[in-house]
This record gives C-alpha cells, sequence and structure tokens, in this order.
C-alpha cells in the first residue's frame, strides 16, 4: 500500500539530491576558476603597469549619446584601471558616476562623482561617494571581471551585483556593459548561469572587443580596434 506514492517520493527526493550536488559541484568548479583568474590577472598586472593610459585611448570607439553619464569603479587590488578611461569620457561631457552599494542580494546604485571628490571607505577596500552626493542612473557601466569568454559573458566575484544591477537597468531602458581587462583575460568559454549578464563589449589594452546579443542570442565577438598587443 501507499507504494506509487512512496516510489514517487523516493524519486523526487533523489532529483532534489542530485541537484544540490550539482550545484554544488558547479559552485566549486567556479570557485576554482575564480582562483586561476585572480592569479592570470595578477601576472597580467605585473606585465601591463601603463594598462589604464593604453586603455584609456580606446574610448572613442565607445558608442555613447552625448552628455550620457558613466558609471566607472574604483579598482581594487590588480583590478584593471579605468580611471583613465572615464576621465577621458568626462573630458568630453559625460557626467561621472560610482558605484554604491545597498546591500546583500541588492542591485547597486550610483551617485556623481568628479576627480578630487572624497570617497568613503566601506571595507573590505570598496570606496564610494558619500550620501550627499546626487544619485544618477548610468547610460554606460565599466564593469570589472576576472575573466571574458569570447561571447561577451563574464567571470564576476560572485556575489551578483553587477548582473542585478544590469538587468533592472536593461529593463528600464538603454544600458551598454562595458567590461574592463587586460587581454590576456579573455578565455573561450564561460559556464554561464540564467542570471547572468552578458557585456556588449570590452575595452583592453590592446583594444576593443564588441559583442552582439540579437534576440537573447550572443555572437562571437569582432575587434574593431587594434593596439599595441597584451604588453
Amino acid at each position: 500500500m501507499g507504494g506509487p506514492a512512496r516510489c514517487a517520493t523516493v524519486v523526487t527526493g533523489c532529483v532534489a539530491t542530485i541537484c544540490v550536488e550539482l550545484i554544488s559541484v558547479a559552485m566549486t568548479a567556479k570557485s576554482e576558476l575564480r582562483e586561476d583568474a585572480r592569479l592570470r590577472r595578477t601576472r597580467l598586472a605585473a606585465a601591463c603597469p601603463d594598462f589604464a593610459a593604453r586603455a584609456a585611448k580606446w574610448g572613442a570607439p565607445i558608442p555613447l549619446p552625448p552628455g550620457a553619464p558613466v558609471s566607472l569603479y574604483w579598482p581594487i587590488a590588480d583590478e584593471a584601471d579605468p580611471r583613465a578611461l572615464a576621465g577621458e569620457l568626462a573630458r568630453h561631457g559625460h557626467p561621472l558616476l560610482l558605484p554604491c552599494v545597498a546591500g546583500r542580494g541588492q542591485p547597486l546604485h550610483f551617485r556623481l562623482w568628479q576627480d578630487g571628490d572624497g570617497l568613503l571607505s566601506r571595507g573590505f577596500n570598496l570606496f564610494e561617494p558619500g550620501p550627499d552626493r546626487p544619485c544618477g542612473v548610468p547610460r554606460v557601466l565599466l564593469v570589472p571581471l576576472l575573466a571574458f569568454d569570447r561571447r561577451g559573458f563574464r567571470l564576476g566575484y560572485g556575489g551578483g551585483y553587477y548582473d542585478r544591477t544590469l538587468e533592472g537597468l536593461r529593463a528600464a531602458g538603454d544600458i551598454l556593459a562595458v567590461g574592463i581587462a587586460y587581454a590576456g583575460q579573455e578565455v573561450e568559454r564561460l559556464v554561464i548561469e540564467p542570471h547572468d549578464q552578458p557585456l556588449d563589449m570590452v575595452v583592453t589594452e590592446a583594444g576593443v572587443r564588441h559583442f552582439a546579443h540579437p534576440n537573447g542570442e550572443t555572437l562571437s565577438g569582432t575587434d574593431t580596434a587594434t593596439g599595441g598587443g597584451a604588453g
């Protein structure tokens, strides 16, 4: 008695267990991939100390509407530095924003920032404008990363902040997601999850890679600028 129901319960329980185990394996694999990517980025940063200046010259290929606000990030450790590129965009009339962390599991919000403004430390080497600075909404989001692939997907730090933020910004209107990376951070193919948001382009010290995403599909990237190698 109750055999079929018991079997269904057992099968359902087994499927749930398998799903949990697969998720655990995937998380472990991503954790290892992140560690490898961090080590690679450290080596690339040491080999390219003038990254910021070299990346800044590639601002022209970024398609920006006049006066479009641009969000940069304050680099930590050996992240590729977007500040010179952002400064170049600011000189062409684009207001700059910096992201602020609202809380775990929440999308980022943004406040206006100008060169010379003070920043508040949020711990973990994070810095952001004070609450007295006006809020803004970016049209261009410069994004840090550990690795990116030829389809435009990025490997982040696992918190999901930029994925949540991009999802909300894309639902609300036009947003251009631009990864900032050393050329050597490119990999063949990353394992992606449903929440992963693709980049529209990546700026490196060597040039710009553009990615097309028609109808939600991601195509291979194309180079529209070339430059001086990985340095």
